[in-house]
Formats: structure tokens, C-alpha cells, sequence
């Protein structure tokens, strides 16, 4: 491969490539494999997950940090009382010793009484004495909060940001736990828990992790009655997802005390596995996730809290939060954001419950239908794990239709949008056409477009035979039909007999010269209500040579709509 040099810079005299588009040969001489976890009689692959976990929203902080332009005052309000609405009952809501807005932010939750009584809000804060007064300033007057203090911990955190040993790293948490509990008497009236983070704890070494996590808790004091929460933070992802639960595991069963810790997740997504990794920590031993709508975060974002408790959800497990209003929860965090809900983002995005392809869309009609009579009491149909309305979702927008589609697609969205239910052999006939006509658009097409397809194909047909009037009178099988067409140009009248109004204008065209053909399928029914209600009637005929073509009429009198239908056919010969 031929490297380019994207841009370079001078840094302390040394130049410095910022960019260069080679990947190596051979990525083992610059990269190694994340190391394994000794644990050969790991219990979570065997487990199943049962229950939902507690939540924590970190919206306000982890996601507000990772916008190019942090959220104001009101919009933090805004989508604070949203995630209230969707039953968060712990959302960390800042870090109040960042900066003014962060500080006047909780004040004004605080002061203005906007934090329900059962919602615990959450403030996170580095082992550092200046920012643990100014967060402990922050908290006073609130009712039920939990004080989160981090410190990185992981080999590269150690030499290169802090050039310190793991005995200082520990000695930083330690301290900092300290000033936080000689702090405390100062929230007199708060319920107060605590919580540690040792950051970066995926890629730190785990008995680092068990020793520092414990060396806090011998200072914090937790009991089975006040527990303390243990955030064990994927801050990176380095490695897959079982090897994540690997750590978790180890850590719930190596830790001293664990029946006074709440064991916590924050994953974040840099391998795209943010998910996986936490539905695993949780078959771990977790008791407790952190993550952000829609998976808004640092780099390639946090965990989405919508993905994982909507996959519980499709198994049968409620969650204990509501996302029955997707659509009204996703504008608000566009809103607030600024940020784009992707299309293909699970369960929200605008195509997830939209099917292109002609199999899975006659696969999903059909099991709609199913669904539709009740026979079924479990939820199985094809390509949606769950149903579209129990968020909020509308079946219009389980099929749409482009190059890609079939007649499937096509008769879902004739049938849903305008009440066009074309039988199957007619949706045979017309999704090639439709198919052949989109294929030339180059795109999707709308359902008023189709309809327009159909009705140019059968619908419209006037060519080379057009009907004027048409009358028949009949008593038990036997009907007398009156008729005027137009055939290129000229008038003819008609005359015929038959057992029905249909059979009497066939034998009325054979009489005038018509080539002979046979009505073998017919069907109609009504498209509106009201007194100017229209009926559509759909007929195929067979010549004698055996070709068969499907026509369409519509009309008030459904006797004219299916007259029509075979004038239609006939054109289409």
C-alpha cells in the first residue's frame, strides 16, 4: 500500500505525523492481545438474565461532556424531566466542580424542588480536595443523593498522566475518600451513598483493582444496610465482551464484603460492543448499569440504555423504565443535543422497523396478519422482536418500498394506506411492474406513488376500449346487458347475455368480435365509507391461448366498478 501523508506538525523541535493511511502488515508488532482472565469455572456463561438491573442515567454528565456544545441550563432541565418521565430513579445530573453552569445547575434542581422525591441524583467528582468541597456545596438541601468519586487506575493512566506508582494511585483514592467522609456531617438531612470508580478498570490490572476498590471501602465502611456502590467502569474497550465479564465475575467473587456493595457497569463503545459487554456484566454478577439515551458519549459513546432495556423487554422482562413514547423521547434529546438519532439506531431509528427486501416484507405482512386474530399469545412475528406500537411505533413503517422490494412490500402499503387488498395472484402480476418502475426512479417511493402505479397500470386504462354506458337487467340466472364502448375512435353498441351482469357483457363483446375469453378469478370490495363511498373490483380473464391479465375498476356502483375491471383486463392484452 502507498502511505499518505495526511498533515504533520512541529512539537519540541521532533516532527510529529499526525496521519498516515498505511495499516501494518502485520499489527502484532505494534499491538497486543488484551490478556485473559484466570477463571476456569466462570458461572456466567450458564446464567440467564431474569430481572432488570438498577439504572443510572448519565445523560446530564458523561453525555453532556461529549457534546461539541454542552447543553445550557434549560436544555438540562428539559431532558432531565424527561429521563424522570421514563422512570430513572438515579440520574447523575453533573460535575458541579467543572464549572459555574455545572454548580448552578444542581442549585436550581435543588432549590426549585424539581428532583421527585424518589429520584436520587448523582454528582461526580476526581479524589481532589478543591472539587470535592465545591460538589459538597453543591448538594446541600438535597434530598437523596449519591457522591461519585473517581480516580484512574490502569498502567498507562499511572505513568503517563500521573507518573505515579500503584501505591500513590491508591494513596490518592484513599484520601479522597477521606475528605468526603469528614465532609458528610455537612448533608445533615440527605440520604448520602457513596459510590467508587476506579477508572479504566478494564484495562487495569485486576488484583490493582480488587486492592484500591477495597482500600476505599475500608475508609467509606459500607454494610449490608448502607451499601456502597462499586463502579467497575469498560472506560475503553479493549478487549471483547466475555472478557469484560471475565473481570466482573472475578471481582464479585474475590472482593471482600460483596453483600455490601452494589456492583456497577459503565461501558463505553469503542470495539461496538458497549451492549454485549454489559448484558454479559450483568450474567457477571452486576447489579447496576450506567449509560446514556441513544449511547451519547466520549469517542464512540456510552452504553444505550434504551438497547439494553428494550432487549430485556422483547424476552418478557419489564425493565422498570418507560419507553412507550420513543418517537417524543428521541425529539427531546435532538433537541437538547443537537445530536442525530442514526437510522439504524436499535429501536429508535427511523428505519429499524421498515423492511426493503420483497421476502422479509411478505414475511412480515403475513405474520402481521397473524397476529391480527388473536390465535397467537406470544409475540413471533418474522423480523420484528417486538411489536412496533409498544413504543410508540406505527406498523405504516414496518414496509416501505424501493428497488429491492416485493410484492409483498407493495400490497402492505396499498392495502394499510388506501385500502387496496389486491389478491395474491394480482400482487404477482403488478410487483414486477411496480418493481420495474421504482428500479427506474432510483429510490424509495411513497405510498400516494404506488397508488398512482397501480391506477396508471389498471385503474386508467382506456385504450383501445372504453366504456360509455352500461345497463343489464336480469331475473334469477339469466341477465340482458346494454352497452357503448369506444374502440380507436369508433362507438360500438353491444349486446349480451349471460347469468350475471359480468357473464352477459363477455358474451356481449364476443358478439361483437371480441377474441373469446373466460373470467376466471373475481373479487371486490369497498375503499371508503360515507354515501360517496367507491368500490374497487379486481378481475382476471384467460384467453384461449391461455394468457391470463388482471384488471382493476372503481366506481360507486361496484356492478360498474367491476365492468370496468374487465374493459381493464382486456386493454391490458
Amino acid at each position: 500500500m502507498v502511505g499518505l501523508l495526511f498533515s504533520c506538525r512541529e512539537r519540541s523541535g521532533h516532527r510529529i505525523i499526525v496521519g498516515v493511511s498505511d495499516m501494518l502488515k502485520n499489527p502484532a508488532t505494534k499491538y497486543r492481545p488484551a490478556p485473559a482472565v484466570d477463571l476456569r469455572d466462570r458461572q456466567w456463561p450458564a446464567r440467564t438474565l431474569s430481572a432488570p438491573p438498577i439504572w443510572c442515567s448519565v445523560d446530564l454528565r458523561d453525555g453532556n461532556q461529549a457534546l461539541a456544545v454542552p447543553m445550557n441550563v434549560a436544555q438540562k432541565l428539559e431532558l432531565f424531566q424527561t429521563l424522570v418521565n421514563c422512570g430513572f430513579k438515579e440520574i447523575e445530573v453533573g460535575f458541579p466542580s467543572a464549572s459555574n453552569t455545572e454548580f448552578a445547575f444542581n442549585r436550581r434542581l435543588i432549590e426549585e424542588n424539581r428532583i421527585p422525591d424518589d429520584v436520587t441524583i448523582q454528582v461526580l467528582v476526581q479524589a481532589r480536595e478543591d472539587l470535592i468541597e465545591r460538589t459538597i456545596e453543591s448538594l446541600v438541601g438535597a434530598k437523596r443523593v449519591v457522591i461519585h468519586m473517581y480516580n484512574s487506575t490502569s498502567p498507562a493512566q499511572r505513568r503517563v498522566v500521573f507518573g505515579k506508582s500503584r501505591e500513590e494511585i491508591k494513596a490518592i483514592a484513599i484520601q479522597g475518600a477521606r475528605w468526603i467522609q469528614e465532609r458528610l456531617h455537612r448533608l445533615q438531612g440527605t440520604d448520602v451513598r457513596l459510590q467508587y470508580s476506579p477508572e479504566s478498570f478494564s484495562a487495569t490490572e485486576l488484583d490493582f483493582a480488587l486492592e484500591i476498590s477495597e482500600a476505599v471501602m475500608s475508609v467509606w465502611q459500607p454494610t449490608p444496610q448502607r451499601k456502597m456502590i462499586l463502579n467497575l467502569p469498560c472506560t475503553v474497550e479493549v478487549a471483547t465482551p466475555n472478557v469484560y465479564a471475565d473481570q466482573i465475575e472475578w471481582m464479585c467473587r474475590n472482593i471482600r464484603n460483596r453483600d455490601c456493595l452494589i456492583v456497577s457497569l459503565h461501558t463505553h463503545n469503542d470495539r461496538c460492543t458497549g451492549v454485549a459487554a454489559t448484558e454479559l456484566g450483568l450474567l457477571a454478577g452486576a447489579d447496576r448499569v450506567e449509560g446514556t439515551l441513544f449511547g451519547n458519549g466520549e469517542r464512540t459513546g456510552n452504553l444505550d440504555v434504551i438497547a439494553v432495556a428494550l432487549n430485556l423487554y422483547m424476552l418478557g422482562i419489564h425493565p422498570n423504565l418507560d419507553f412507550s413514547n420513543l418517537g417524543q423521547i428521541r425529539e427531546v434529546y435532538e433537541r437538547c443535543t443537537g445530536l442525530t438519532v442514526p437510522p439504524r439506531q436499535p429501536y429508535a431509528g427511523e428505519l429499524v422497523f421498515t423492511a426493503f427486501s420483497g421476502s422479509h416484507q411478505d414475511a412480515i405482512k403475513k405474520g402481521l396478519a397473524e397476529w391480527e386474530t388473536g390465535t397467537r399469545s406470544h409475540w413471533d412475528v418474522p423480523y420484528l422482536t417486538l411489536d412496533p406500537a409498544d413504543i410508540g411505533r406505527e406498523y405504516r413503517e414496518v414496509i416501505r418500498v424501493n428497488s429491492q422490494s416485493g410484492k409483498g412490500g407493495v400490497a402492505y402499503l396499498l392495502e394499510t394506506e388506501f385500502g387496496v387488498e389486491l389478491p395474491k395472484d394480482l400482487q404477482r402480476e403488478f410487483g414486477p411492474i411496480a418493481n420495474d418502475q421504482v428500479d427506474a426512479l432510483g429510490r424509495e417511493v411513497r405510498g400516494e406513488e404506488l397508488k398512482a402505479m397501480f391506477w396508471k397500470e389498471y385503474v386508467q386504462r382506456t385504450a383501445p376500449w372504453s366504456l360509455i354506458h352500461f345497463h343489464a337487467d336480469g331475473v334469477d340466472d339469466l341477465f340482458e346487458c346494454r352497452a357503448s364502448m369506444i374502440r380507436s375512435g369508433n362507438e360500438l353498441a353491444l349486446r349480451g347475455r349471460g347469468n350475471g351482469p359480468i357473464a352477459a357483457f363477455v358474451h356481449a363483446l364476443a358478439e361483437a368480435g371480441v377474441p373469446r375469453f373466460e373470467v376466471t378469478q373475481f373479487k371486490q370490495h369497498s375503499l371508503s365509507e360515507g354515501e360517496a363511498a367507491s368500490a374497487i373490483a379486481y378481475i382476471q380473464i384467460r384467453t384461449a391461448e391461455g394468457t391470463t391479465r388482471w384488471g382493476a375498476g372503481v366506481n360507486t356502483n361496484i356492478e360498474l366498478a367491476s365492468i370496468q375491471a374487465v374493459v381493464s383486463a382486456l386493454n391490458r392484452l
